[in-house]
Order: C-alpha cells, then sequence, then structure tokens
C-alpha cells in the first residue's frame, strides 16, 4: 500500500484538483512521497463564505442527522484503517506502532463526537430570587456559534484535527480547517469521507495552505472562532490578531513528572512508563515528558535503569515494527534540538546516552544537571530528549515543575493520597496525572493548558462549549 501520487483539497464539501503545488515529504528518506492541492488566498476567501452560507442549513440539520454523519466516519475510518496508519508513517515519520495507536484514536474520538450530538442540552433556571421576579420562568438552550476557522499541528495531523472537525460537526458549526502543511494527508482523508455524507454544501473545506498566505484563517471576522493547536509564538500572535472572535488555543509545554521515595517497588514499572513517555513518537508531543524529578532515595537506580531502557530503544524506518525512534519532522527541527543539547552540556550538564543527530534523525537522549535557564529545559523540547533530577523535599519538587512559563498537564508516580491531592492543589497546569506519566491522554477528558501553554480545553463536550453559545429564554406566567 502506498500514497496516491495527488490529493485534492476540500472546498465547500467538494475535491478540487486545482493544483500538485505542494510536495509532501517521506519524513524518513526525504524524498517526495505525493503532491497536494495547496489553496490560495480566494480559495480560502470562497470557504468562508461557503461557510457562512451553510449556517442556517446546518442549524436546521438535526441533531440525529449530525450523529449519522459523525457514525458514518467511524465505520469508514475502521474500513481505512491501514491506509490511514500508513499515511501517518509516511507524512508524519511516525513509527507504524504509534501511527496505529492515533488512528485508534481518531475513531474514539467521532465515535465520542457521535454520542455527544444528541446530549446538546440545555437547563431550566429557577428566576424567582426575590419578590420582583415571581411569576418569571428561565430556560437555556445552546446553539451554535457559526462558522469556525481550525488550524491544526503536524506531529497529530489526525488526532488533532479530529478534536476540532468532530465536535464542529457535532455543535452544527460549519468550518474551514487549515492541516500543516507538513502533514496534510490525513485531514484531506477526513475530508475524502466526510464528502460521502449529507453534510449541507459548505459545511466543511480543508484547504492546506502555506503559513504567510493564511491570514484570512486570523482575521477574517465572519470566522466566530479560531481554534489552533501549535507553537506558543505563533499562537499568541495569531490571538492578537483575531479580532473579536472566541480563540481557543492549545499551544504545548515541558511536561514535568514526579517520581517520589514510594515507588521502588514498582521501579521497573515507572522506568517503563517514563520511556514511554518522553520518547514517543520520537518525542514530539506537547506532554511529552521533558522534565523527570525523582526523590534522591531512588535517583541513582532509577537513573541505572531509565538510561539502560532508553539506550536499547530502536531507531530507524518508521515502517519497521521494532522501530521505536523515528525521524523528527525535519532536519531543521532535529538541529534545533540537537544545539540546545550539545548547548547545555557545555554548559555543565551531563550527556547520559544519545546526543547524536544524523540529519532529521536524533538519538534518544538523557541528560541530568541541566540549568533551569537552559533552552532544553525552560523552553519546549519537541523532541527525544528527557532531563533527570534529584529532590529532596515533595513541596521542592513541586516548586520546580511550577517554574515554568508552561503549564499544560503534569504526572506524579506517588502512593500517598494526601500527596496527590497537594499536586492536584498546587500545580500550575491544566491536568494532574497519578500514577501515570503526563503523556497519557484519554479524547473525552478536558485537554489544555495555562500560562503559557494556552487558553480553554479540547475534549467533546468541552470542545462544545466553545463552539455553542448559551441562549437565555424568560417567560413570565399570565
Amino acid at each position: 500500500m502506498t500514497l496516491r501520487q495527488t490529493y485534492p483539497y476540500y472546498l465547500a464539501n467538494r475535491p478540487v484538483a486545482a493544483n500538485t503545488a505542494l510536495e509532501v515529504t517521506d519524513k524518513y528518506t526525504g524524498k517526495v512521497a505525493t503532491r497536494v492541492a495547496l489553496a490560495d488566498a480566494k480559495a480560502i476567501d470562497a470557504a468562508i463564505a461557503a461557510a457562512v452560507e451553510a449556517q442556517e442549513p446546518l442549524r436546521r440539520f438535526a441533531p440525529y442527522q449530525r450523529q449519522a454523519v459523525l457514525e458514518h466516519c467511524v465505520a469508514r475510518f475502521r474500513e481505512r484503517y491501514d491506509e490511514l496508519a500508513l499515511a501517518l508513517c509516511i507524512e508524519a515519520g511516525k513509527p507504524i506502532k504509534d501511527a496505529r495507536g492515533e488512528v485508534t484514536r481518531l475513531i474514539d474520538t467521532f465515535k465520542v463526537a457521535a454520542e455527544e450530538a444528541v446530549r446538546i442540552d440545555g437547563e431550566v433556571v429557577n428566576l424567582e430570587i426575590s419578590a420582583r421576579a415571581k411569576g418569571y420562568r428561565g430556560f437555556t438552550k445552546r446553539v451554535p456559534i457559526g462558522p469556525c476557522s481550525f488550524i491544526s499541528p503536524f506531529n497529530f495531523p489526525l488526532n488533532l484535527a479530529a478534536h476540532k472537525v468532530a465536535p464542529a460537526i457535532a455543535a452544527g458549526c460549519p468550518f474551514v480547517l487549515k492541516p500543516a502543511s507538513r502533514t496534510p494527508i490525513g485531514a484531506l482523508i477526513i475530508g475524502e469521507v466526510l464528502a460521502e455524507t449529507d453534510l449541507p454544501v459548505g459545511a466543511f473545506s480543508i484547504l492546506p495552505a502555506h503559513r504567510d498566505g493564511a491570514d484570512l484563517f486570523t482575521v477574517d471576522e465572519r470566522f466566530k472562532l479560531l481554534s489552533f493547536t501549535g507553537s506558543p509564538g505563533v499562537g499568541w500572535d495569531l490571538k492578537a490578531k483575531a479580532g473579536k472572535k472566541k480563540v481557543v488555543l492549545e499551544l504545548g509545554g515541558n511536561a514535568a513528572c514526579i517520581v517520589d521515595a514510594d515507588q521502588r517497588d514498582r521501579l521497573d514499572y515507572v522506568v517503563e512508563r517514563l520511556v514511554f513517555g518522553a520518547f514517543y513518537q520520537s518525542g514530539q508531543s506537547c506532554i511529552s515528558v521533558q522534565r523527570i524529578l525523582v526523590h534522591e532515595d531512588l535517583y541513582a537506580e532509577l537513573r541505572e535503569r531509565f538510561v539502560a531502557k532508553v539506550s536499547s530503544l530502536v531507531a530507524g524506518d518508521p515502517r519497521d515494527e521494532k522501530t521505536f525512534i523515528g525521524p523528527m519532522i525535519d532536519e531543521k527541527e532535529a538541529s534545533r534540538l540537537d544545539g540546545w543539547i550539545q548547548e547545555a552540556v557545555r554548559s555543565g550538564a551531563k550527556l547520559l546516552c544519545g546526543g547524536r543527530r544524523t540529519g532529521a534523525m536524533l538519538e534518544a537522549t538523557v541528560l541530568e544537571n541541566v540549568d533551569a535557564t537552559q533552552n532544553v529545559s525552560c523552553q519546549e523540547a519537541f523532541g527525544p530528549v528527557a532531563l533527570l533530577q534529584p529532590y529532596r523535599d515533595f513541596d521542592e519538587a513541586v516548586r520546580a515543575v511550577n517554574d515554568s512559563t508552561f503549564g499544560l498537564q503534569a504526572g506524579v508516580f506517588t502512593y500517598d493520597v494526601r500527596k496527590a491531592m497537594r499536586a492536584w492543589d498546587e500545580l500550575e497546569v491544566g491536568g494532574v496525572v497519578v500514577g501515570d506519566v503526563p503523556s497519557f491522554r484519554v479524547d473525552n477528558m478536558p485537554y489544555g493548558g495555562v500560562k503559557d501553554s494556552g487558553l480553554g480545553r479540547e475534549g467533546i463536550r468541552y470542545a462544545l462549549e466553545d463552539m455553542t453559545e448559551i441562549r437565555l429564554l424568560v417567560m413570565r406566567d399570565p
């Protein structure tokens, strides 16, 4: 099975083979794998106009009809499971086991959205709070916010697009999606499946476009919501330009994990989860384990086991079932992170394993004694590197986790419920995972961060809150 030679974009529900201007490379070989139609400003403007026209027909599209669309997608994604996984493997360089996992999550996300499509309810509001309101009754319902602009990233080309597309369909919001230009194939396959449904014309457009030509996704006032997943620098800049529309940002972080002294009896499990959390899909996840804080009583033993396990990870062709570490998205990103690693070593950090680069392939790397001001610690590494450091007191570890401009998720390995609750109370993050790594995510949970990690929450029910508005009805008894 291979990719097709060319892929169209989707404008107002229909495939348009406008050109073959966008080359998509195989991230492992560096060779062109396929070519994709690239949208220009005229196409983006037409898609927005179509989304505006689709508002009323989509509002009348009943919840059970939206559910049927989403259920169709679930069935078709299952049928095309291997094709979707291979596309991820090629366009993103994602090891095939990780690629299959992402397709499974794509299916989960649409499945949850199908369930939520018929559960968008309102409430009865008691207005009789004083004598002046006697005889008044209040009712609320949720209505679609309107046309939505979606910008998705390269690292989860299927599932992070799904977390925008699926709730939009459930809510009844027309949308225009800009997938990452380096990894557009998965989103276009989603478009191909949506085109098989009876969604009203203009309900969706999926348009690969270069960042410098896609300002309309941000500034056009016909959009009522902008949802962006990507780098903090780009995300906050888009928010500043977005005008009056609602903005949801998921911007990543430098996730930390605390290992308490009481974890000696399951150290192998802890190490296994830390290795997975730090290095799955080559660390290119916004909740990848980047900083590992280990109680001093366990530090030496955990370090030995962790480094041995990381050193044994198989790197190479992501199509190979044995491969755990594939290429980074491109050589530029690998060079950037390699530079941060070498910079830390020159400043006194100790390299415990890895640290060598060949093109876009960067070895799984472990460092210790890294100063907190080093880029590899205080910035988002977004690659195969993890930092080890010991701590003496749990509160000291909590302060170290919070010593970050980011706050997406954190992990805590402890048996002590008091420490778990203290972490939940004190850690300045969007989510705390106890007994596992912060890299854990299920697609119905509220997911998002604080500080530089973003605004708002994904997870279908929580995304639906952003994609709908409350409309109040007040009735006075005659």
